[in-house]
This record gives structure tokens, sequence and C-alpha cells, in this order.
């Protein structure tokens, strides 16, 4: 049985933007991977899971 990917979950310090990035595009962004896609500073990280209850309030980097 699968959960789905896992996410890490941040918060951004400057502007206060909620976002999540699935951990297998850590590839894909590299050294970017954590950086908040509004304004570029890199997330605070905060928790990570296949889903947490409060997954809609954080929109997934990427998912466009």
């Amino acid at each position: 049985m699968t959960w789905g990917p896992n996410f890490l979950y941040y918060p951004c310090p400057a502007c206060g933007h909620r976002f999540k990035y699935a951990e297998d595009m850590i590839p894909v962004f590299g050294e970017k991977y954590g950086q908040c896609p509004q304004c570029g500073t890199m997330g605070t990280f905060e928790k990570s899971g296949a889903r947490t209850p409060d997954d809609a309030q954080y929109p997934e980097v990427g998912d466009d």
C-alpha cells in the first residue's frame, strides 16, 4: 500500500506564504528546493509527511 508522495512543508519567513515540495522533486529543483515560490526566500522547514491534516493550506510548488 502506498500513501502517495512525501511532502516537506514550509512557511516563508519573509512573506508568510505557506508551501510544500514533494520529496521526490529534490533532484528537479536542486538548490532552489525549499525556496518560496512567491519571493524566493528559503522557507523554514516545519514538518514532513504523506498528507498532513492541514495539507490544503500549503500549495505544492510546481503544481501549476
